[in-house]
């Protein structure tokens, strides 16, 4: 299975291994939102992490299966949607452990989380512009100004880890070889905690944020849905399947 569900002392940990890239078609996106609802109410559970083996943390959708069938775009669309929405959402705090490289999708996981740990050199990357889509900037807008959102976002460039370590979103930068090691420290003392205290702090902190980004990628949902309606779109595809079959993982 790409994508698992275990526990062990009070954490929850789900872990994506799908190669080359865990980068997950329909049914990979579809099963997410239910692992991260098993794992949070589990009374015995009070943390969740969730972490990847491979070159990277996840590198979103997989746009081979939206260039052959593009009308599937809205099942995804919905099962993305309930996947950050999950994350957000789960009644205890949510850790991501990020490395290599975090994509699309990926980055709306890792700004769903309630805490980041990342290894040195890891990057986040919103390429929608280039594929033919849309969407990110909500769950981006957590960590990182608006200016940077958007120049990420028209760019599809990189956000070294580094640099949001210094903006107060990442809360570790360690070496990859620690990563593991240094999330599940971190885990380990939440999960040290009460967890009725957990989910009531969990509640508030979800309360006060001065916007839901599950109502703003909503939004954003609508317009991949009105770039998919123009031919532009599936060229960005079409040119990303060529180009991927003269590469080699």
């Amino acid at each position: 299975m790409p994508i698992t569900l275990s526990v062990k002392d009070r954490i929850a940990e789900i872990l994506f291994d799908h190669p080359p890239v865990n980068a997950f078609d329909t049914t990979g996106w579809e099963s997410i939102p239910g692992l991260i609802q098993q794992a949070a109410t589990d009374p015995e559970v009070r943390c969740i992490l969730i972490r990847a083996e491979g070159r990277g943390f996840c590198g979103g959708v997989d746009i081979k299966e939206m260039q052959a069938h593009p009308e599937r775009i809205a099942k995804l669309n919905r099962d993305n949607f309930l996947t950050f929405k999950a994350i957000r959402d789960a009644e205890i705090p949510v850790v991501g452990a990020l490395h290599g490289f975090v994509i699309g999708g990926g980055v709306n996981i890792a700004g769903a989380c309630d805490a980041l740990i990342a290894a040195e050199g890891a990057y986040l990357s919103l390429p929608e512009i280039d594929r033919g889509a849309m969407g990110g900037a909500a769950y981006l807008s957590r960590m990182a100004p608006v200016q940077k959102v958007r120049a990420a976002f028209f760019t599809g460039g990189k956000i070294p880890v580094e640099e949001l370590h210094r903006m107060g979103s990442i809360e570790k930068v360690v070496p990859l070889a620690d990563l593991e090691r240094e999330a599940r420290a971190f885990c380990e003392t939440i999960a040290a905690k009460s967890r009725a205290a957990l989910v009531i702090a969990k509640q508030a902190l979800n309360l006060i944020e001065p916007f839901n980004p599950s109502d703003h990628y909503r939004i954003e949902q609508g317009f991949t849905l009105e770039m998919y309606a123009h031919e532009d779109s599936q060229k960005a595809r079409d040119a990303f399947v060529d180009a991927g079959k003269q590469a080699k993982f």
